[in-house]
Parts: C-alpha cells; structure tokens; sequence
C-alpha cells in the first residue's frame, strides 16, 4: 500500500479521497490555488501545497507543478479524482516517469477510449450495438453530408474527445450542416486540441443509462449494474438514480457480460464508466467511456454496498478486486441530487460568492442519507471552477421510498448567502413523470418551460 498520496483536484472529491485514505493508513497531500487558499478540505490533509494562480491552467491543470509538488512531498501516487487531469493521458504517463502510480486507468486505454470514434469501434468489435454513424473522423463537410443523406437528419455531430456538451452540435437539415460543423469543429479545437468530428444518428429524448466497472490488473473485471443520468440540462448531469427504472436484470447481465469481455481484452484496470443511450423504442447504444472515477459514483456506492474510491486506491497499489462479480447484488434503489451554486430559474447562471448558512439534512426515517461536500458555512465559491457545491444521495428498500426520502432531505437542506438548484430538484422529484420513471433527456428542459 501507498504510504503517502497527492490529490491533484480540489473541493468535495479531494475530501472524499482524503477520507478513502485514512482507513488505509495512507497519507495525503491536498493541492491548491491561489482561490482555493481557504476551502475548508485542506485542513483534513496531511500536507498542503499552493500550485499556482487561481486560473485552473495554471494551477489544477498545471502537470509540470503537480508532479513537482507530488516528487517534493514524497508522493508515491497521485490521485486525479474526476475532471481537470483525470482521463488526460499524457499526465498519466508523467506520473509513471516520474515513478509515482497514476490511480486510474493506464495512459494507453485512457488514450484510446478518450477517442470516441476508437472507442466506438473497439466495442462494436466486442459485440455491443453502437449509435448508428461514421466509422471515424470525418474527412471533410462533403463526406459529412454524404453520410448524413445515409443516415437520415436529425443527425449529431460530435468531437471524439469531447464532454458536456462542448464540441457537439445537433444538425435537422443539410442547409446547417456546413455551420454547425464549423462550430463545433472549432468549439473542438479550442477545448480539446482536436477539430476532428464525427457523425452520428441523433436520439431525440432518449435515456442516458451508465454501466460502472472496475477491473485490477489480473484479469479481474466486475460491472456494478447500472445508472440512470437521464434528467440533464445542456448535456450536463442534474440527477442520477441506480437502478435504471427501465432495465431488465436480463439486459443488465447481457450488457454486463458484453462489457466486463471487452475490457477484459483491453487490459482495462481501474474504474470506468461506459455509456449507453436508450431510443423510444428500447433500443439500447454503446455511446463513450469515462476511463475515470465518475462524479455519481455515490449512488451505487449506495446500492451494492462497496467503496470505490478504496478499491480504486487498492487496485493502483497492485492488489487483486476484493469482490467479485458474483458478490455484486444490487440492493434498494439510491437517488443523488447535483447541489449547485447557479440559479435554475435563470438559465442556469452561476451563483459564487459567500456561503453564509450550510445546514444539510441530517436523519430522516425510514432512507439513508448521505452528503458528500467539502464546504462549510463563511465559504467563499471561486468563480473559477465547477458551480458544484455538494452531493446529496438518498438510499430507500425501493425507488418510491427513495424519491420520497429525497424529497423531505431536500426540504430539510438550507443553504444562505448564493442561489442553488435545491428548488429545481424539489419540483423534479414532485413531478409525476419522474415519479413515475418516464422521463427523457428531454425532460428538465420541458419542465422548466412549465414555469
């Protein structure tokens, strides 16, 4: 096992690592920013480093001053957490040059499942349906059209490295192609260093379903059954819930067997997230790979009972997965709720500045709560990084239960000082259609237009 770690991220997930660690017996190394000087975490860490200025390129993005930091404190393993430099390969084989293991997947599959288009093809090989679309980059806006006119409009445009939203354009008609492909290809270029595109058939209001898997360096690969992201706004995750209300344990097992084979044949370690997409008519497609931890990861902490963020610690470190894929039962139904900082009532616009009141629900009969948050009241939110502000999970014997307990640890949470999306998340659980687990990736845009 690691003797000491350095988390190269920031806020709830640090703390979260920081936890993971001391039942371990390993030491951490929180990082900072100029903006993050006084987040509440760092006092809960073993050691503290300053990283750079505020601007997350100079800071949290900053691999040269991460490792840096990391060699100086005695590191031997480095943390990405979720975002900034977690699924970046180039800082994973960084981490191995400098002899400190990267708690992830290894840069190689990192490199290739970040590659929409490789990782597309990598699982239509093993036998798991795809969204129907190009076989890789498009070459040009005339091959684009062309294969447009084969696929039918409407039609994705996507960039094979991209993520919430960014590098993606939906086209209805071949008059538009030409613009949205420009914008995205350019959106691509300035976010991710890639203009390439490719295309794909687009599902409109389906169901965004995830399968959570973890897999050690000897072979061992177990899927964690599945959750449903559906209820999203700009592409962005608002809730998730596990277990999907529309999967069958028939599928869950087939999809599972599917996936635990390929990753098997990939040599895949570590945790990951593998994507799928859901029509109206049932259909369910292979969509991308999280070759990291996921921001949801909670809910099915919840629902199969296992830490993932110490098994991930324990995999790095070379140990064999301490469950195996008969161990995994998936038990009640868990429900976590986004806490932002932004106003949902005016799209979405980020709310920063002082915390000044932070009550979080404590007990409530009959469900489990669980908030995961690193702040504390008198915290200031940096206008510089992710609105995300807590976590809120909810555990009930069945999805009813759960909503319901939902509902009343929404009620009981209260924070003061920046507007939040407590009340967006209130008049989704209360929603009939929600209740009812009909709902799309449609669904939040349409309950908002309700007023």
């Amino acid at each position: 096992m690691f003797k000491r770690i350095l988390i190269a991220n920031r806020g709830e997930i640090a703390l979260r690592v920081i936890r993971a660690c001391r039942p371990l017996g390993v030491e951490t190394v929180a990082v900072y920013s100029e903006a993050d000087a006084q987040s509440p975490h760092l006092g809960e860490a073993d050691v503290k480093v300053c990283i750079g200025p505020a601007k997350s390129a100079e800071s949290y993005l900053n691999m040269q001053a991460l490792i840096q930091a990391a060699d100086q404190t005695g590191c031997c393993a480095v943390h990405p957490g979720y975002g900034f430099l977690a699924e970046n390969a180039l800082f994973a084989e960084l981490c191995e040059q400098a002899k400190m293991t990267f708690i992830g997947p290894r840069a190689g599959a990192i490199r290739s499942m970040g590659d929409k288009a490789t990782a597309r093809e990598t699982m239509r090989t093993g036998g798991l349906p795809v969204i129907p679309g190009s076989r890789g980059t498009l070459s040009s806006i005339e091959e684009g059209l062309a294969r447009a006119a084969g696929l039918g409009l409407p039609g994705g445009l996507t960039a094979p490295a991209g993520g919430g939203g960014r590098g993606m354009r939906r086209v209805d008609a071949a008059g538009d192609f030409a613009q949205k492909y420009g914008e995205a290809s350019l959106e691509s270029e300035k976010a991710f260093g890639n203009a390439g595109l490719y295309l794909e058939k687009y599902i409109i209001d389906g169901r965004h379903i995830e399968f959570q898997v973890m897999a050690d360096a000897f072979g061992n690969v177990v899927h964690l059954g599945e959750r449903e992201c559906s209820a999203q706004r700009r592409h962005q995750k608002l809730v998730e819930e596990s277990p999907s209300p529309v999967m069958t344990p028939e599928l869950r097992q087939e999809l599972g067997e599917k996936l635990r084979h390929v990753l098997r044949e990939i040599g895949y370690r570590n945790a990951g997230t593998v994507e799928f997409f859901r029509d109206s008519d049932g259909q369910i497609f292979f969509m991308e790979v999280n070759a990291r931890l996921q921001v949801e990861h909670p809910v099915t902490e919840q629902v199969v009972g296992r830490d993932l963020v110490t098994e991930q610690i324990r995999v790095a470190a070379n140990e064999t997965l301490s469950f195996s894929q008969e161990d995994i039962k998936m038990r009640g139904h868990s429900i976590e709720c986004r806490i932002n900082a932004e106003d949902p009532f005016d799209d979405f616009k980020p709310s920063p500045g002082e915390v000044t009141g932070f009550v979080p629900p404590d007990e409530i009969p009959g469900v489990k709560v669980r908030v995961d948050s690193h702040v504390r009241p008198g915290y200031r939110i940096p206008v510089y990084y992710d609105s995300m502000i807590a976590k809120l999970i909810v555990w009930g014997e069945d999805r009813d239960a759960a909503r319901e307990g939902m509902i009343k640890a929404l009620e009981a949470f209260h924070v003061e000082g920046v507007k939040t999306t407590i009340p967006v998340h209130l008049k989704i659980m209360q929603n009939a259609e929600f209740a009812a687990g009909i709902y799309d990736t449609g669904f939040i845009e349409s309950l908002l237009l309700e007023g």
